[in-house]
């Protein structure tokens, strides 16, 4: 049977519904964080910040499975293969009676949806190219982001009326009404003649392909600073809010105001872009990103934790830039690797993922009293950015100098 789809439309909307279920298994999880680590005994409450940071070294890992899988196999049967590691992973949070049993389900959920997660953005690089897909990518990234708004606000519900193991329910019941929505409506994006002989090789290759880009490897090491310094966010926003401000209850509706800068800044870019272009985008927003925490460390680091409208506005602001700067970026590492999307959208998430855990491990080691270390965090991990901008800017400048002086040479 061949799948025909509408619109274009539909295709964003599929592609934001698999990008949503990792942002479910996380954001929905937030309000419950402190319920089950007392239900699993957790004594140190630093600790609670595993049961975020964790999912994120299976997602990193995954992806050098589920990518290459999906350049030989196809993407939609890997992304369902993904998918029944997730259910059998939430089988085992449901069930786990102590940190370490939840961990493990933890990173194997990573795993899981790991395949949905990056084989969307291969899907999208299967369709489009340029900026036109960054302009597709901000669309499925905004709608995606509607997810984040809601989820803590839904996990809190499911949290008061059926307990926290309803949480993981949920993610077990949506997922399998996106995967067959998946099944029904969304064509294979990958070409018969573009599929690659699965092999060890294959990985190999592209991997060596990758090295050869040096936009694709800066900005995926650009990723992973700016991914670093929001995970550290993700996993310590319900401590600071609930135990630093003792906002509890108001908890959800913060994190959705918050989740909204990064909807907004997304929904602007899908139009931008096309105006004003990636690369140009990337730069203004990675110097707010990193103005912004320079400011807030120069007015705060004296004292304690500002008002809590004062510290809403700074993380505004500072999810405001990111939002600009996650698609848009990964957009650009995409860019020149078109021909192995697959393996390239693995290596793009793995590193960028594997460098943010143990960033987000480090800031998250900081806080304590005071939402300081975490701003820290982000100007230290923009700066960082910033400087492979300007590297990456006079590298490219230099080989086209160099091209030019060969090319008359030749003649």
């Amino acid at each position: 049977m061949k799948i025909k789809q509408k619109s274009e439309f539909e295709f964003i909307a599929i592609m934001a519904s698999l990008m949503s279920l990792v942002a479910l298994a996380i954001d929905a999880l937030l309000p419950a964080i402190k319920d089950i680590s007392i239900a699993l005994n957790v004594v140190d409450q630093h600790n609670n910040q595993l049961l975020i940071t964790m999912i994120f070294l299976g997602l990193g890992s995954g992806q050098l499975i589920s990518g290459p899988l999906s350049d030989s196999l196809g993407r939609k049967p890997v992304i369902y293969l993904g998918f029944i590691v997730f259910l059998i992973a939430s089988v085992i949070c449901v069930f786990a009676t102590n940190l370490e049993t939840m961990i493990v389900g933890r990173i194997l959920q990573g795993i899981g949806i790991s395949a949905p997660r990056t084989i969307s953005i291969a899907m999208v690089r299967d369709r489009f190219e340029g900026n036109y897909m960054a302009k597709i990518m901000s669309f499925v990234v905004a709608i995606f982001i509607l997810v984040p708004v809601i989820a803590p606000a839904l996990g809190k519900i499911l949290l008061n009326l059926y307990g926290w193991k309803a949480i993981f329910y949920f993610q077990m019941f949506l997922g399998l009404l996106i995967m067959f929505w998946l099944w029904k409506r969304q064509p294979e994006t990958l070409k018969p003649k573009d599929k690659k002989k699965m092999k060890l090789s294959l990985f190999i290759d592209g991997t060596k392909e990758f090295l050869k880009h040096k936009n694709a490897v800066i900005f995926t090491i650009f990723s992973g600073f700016v991914m670093g310094s929001f995970i550290v966010y993700l996993s310590a926003s319900q401590y600071i809010f609930e135990q630093q401000y003792g906002l509890k209850e108001e908890f959800p509706f913060i994190f959705a105001c918050l989740s909204m800068g990064i909807g907004l800044a997304t929904f602007f870019n899908g139009t931008l872009v096309i105006k004003f272009g990636m690369e140009k985008l990337v730069k203004i927003f990675t110097i707010i990103f990193t103005i912004n925490p320079l400011v807030y460390i120069l007015l705060f680091s004296q004292t304690e934790n500002p008002s809590i409208y004062i510290i809403i506005i700074f993380f505004w602001i500072q999810f405001f830039a990111f939002g600009f700067l996650f698609g848009n970026t990964r957009a650009l590492a995409m860019q020149p690797i078109g021909h192995i999307a697959g393996v390239g959208a693995a290596i793009n998430g793995f590193v960028s993922t594997m460098m943010a855990v143990p960033i987000a491990s480090l800031i998250g080691s900081f806080l304590d009293k005071e939402a300081l270390p975490l701003f820290f965090g982000f100007f230290v991990c923009g700066t960082i950015s910033f400087l492979l901008i300007i590297y990456l800017k006079y590298h490219n400048k230099n080989n086209s100098l160099k091209a030019e002086v060969e090319l008359p040479a030749n003649n």
